[in-house]
């Protein structure tokens, strides 16, 4: 069995972004040479995350009000983990709600996707740098 390991590195210009990488994963199954195995894409910071959904306009606002009414940034002042000097509790909490890691499928070289299935990194707590974990195992 072979293993690939890759970090994807983020830097985003606003606090909250949701970014396709299915295209920067799809390069690292390239350059690993594995047909068949399995892909973890795993966000490595504990305010941001990595899922699979669609990539629509309208489901990525949908997403951002939704996790909005569910951990409203403000008023800040409504977290006890912002007590402590910080201000990003809610990012904290939107990333439990959307999730740390995916595990994809590979098959002869491609990710094993459904239709309009694509990765996403979402940034819920940026303007920092922060990384992604691509590990890739098979044959």
């Amino acid at each position: 069995m072979k293993a690939y390991t890759e970090h994807l590195w983020f830097n985003t210009r606003r606090s909250r972004e949701l970014i396709n990488i299915t295209p920067k994963v799809e390069e690292c199954l390239r350059k690993s040479g594995i047909k068949e195995g399995l892909c973890l894409v795993n966000a490595m910071h504990i305010t941001a995350s990595v899922f699979i959904n669609d990539d629509e306009g309208g489901l990525h606002q949908d997403f951002e009000g939704w996790l909005e009414k569910l951990a409203p940034h403000e008023p800040t002042s409504q977290y006890r983990h912002n007590l402590t000097g910080e201000d990003n509790a809610d990012a904290h909490l939107k990333r439990t709600v959307m999730g740390r890691e995916v595990v994809a499928a590979v098959t002869k070289g491609r990710l094993d996707f459904g239709p309009w299935e694509q990765i996403f990194y979402g940034e819920f707590d940026g303007r920092r740098r922060k990384r992604v974990l691509v590990k890739i195992i098979g044959e």
